[in-house]
């Protein structure tokens, strides 16, 4: 059984908790994993490492999905979108220990990867341009590094990029990503993430590839208007 297999990393209480929780275990749609990533607490929020979950809070209030219940190392949260079953989750391990929660997530709910999908900050798009792609690498993102090893190192789930811009000079990236946006660069990632609670939506009902052909498009364009920002 795989909750037993999980029973290390959860109390018997969580289990059937969680088995209580679902409020669409029988739908004959297979959920999707939308997950945020980033690091807990007041010290972190707003700041540019920090859009993963900023885009999985404002998916969840535009659905009207509460995040309220502690599962799996993140905050949890389930819901249905048109008709198709959605979770939500923000792991709380810090970022670079991201897989501890969304390996066992995605094994409890026995989702093939295709139905995963990781929203992250990422440096190499210009700030406030997305990009949906249904599989890829790591680069320098350690949390997503974490991911992938906790799905024994299978790249093939889906990712929704959020440009957050190059540091300027020879400014450490790991400063960088701590830092929080100037004015300019939080007005843009506050616009990508009312773009990303659209494009998160057209990826439930209308499935990645859909999704991606109409966003990225819009997002290609959108990239040769924009500029990375510097503080």
């Amino acid at each position: 059984m795989l909750s037993n297999r999980l029973a290390p990393l959860l109390s018997k209480g969580c289990i059937s908790s969680l088995r209580r929780s679902s409020s669409f275990s029988s739908s004959p749609i297979q959920p999707w994993l939308f997950v945020g990533l980033g690091n807990p607490g007041e010290k972190y929020q707003s700041t540019r490492h920090n859009v993963g979950f900023d885009m999985i809070d404002a998916f969840a209030q535009s659905q009207g999905i509460p995040l309220t219940t502690h599962y799996f190392k993140a905050l949890f949260g389930e819901g249905m979108v048109d008709g198709v079953p959605v979770l939500l989750a923000k792991p709380q391990t810090y970022m670079n220990l991201s897989g501890e929660s969304v390996g066992p997530l995605a094994a409890y709910y026995k989702l093939p990867l295709n139905r995963v999908l990781v929203a992250f900050d990422d440096m190499d798009l210009p700030c406030g341009v997305l990009r949906l792609q249904p599989k890829g690498g790591f680069g320098r993102h350690n949390g997503l590094k974490s991911v992938i090893y906790h799905f024994r190192r299978n790249r093939e789930f889906c990712r929704l990029r959020i440009g957050i811009g190059r540091p300027p000079g020879q400014m450490d990236p790991k400063a960088f990503v701590l830092q929080k946006f100037n004015r300019t660069g939080r007005e843009r990632i506050d616009s990508a993430i009312k773009e990303g609670v659209d494009i998160l939506k057209m990826v439930a009902i209308k499935g990645l590839t859909e999704a991606a052909r109409l966003s990225n498009a819009d997002q290609k364009y959108k990239h040769l208007r924009s500029h990375d920002l510097q503080d």
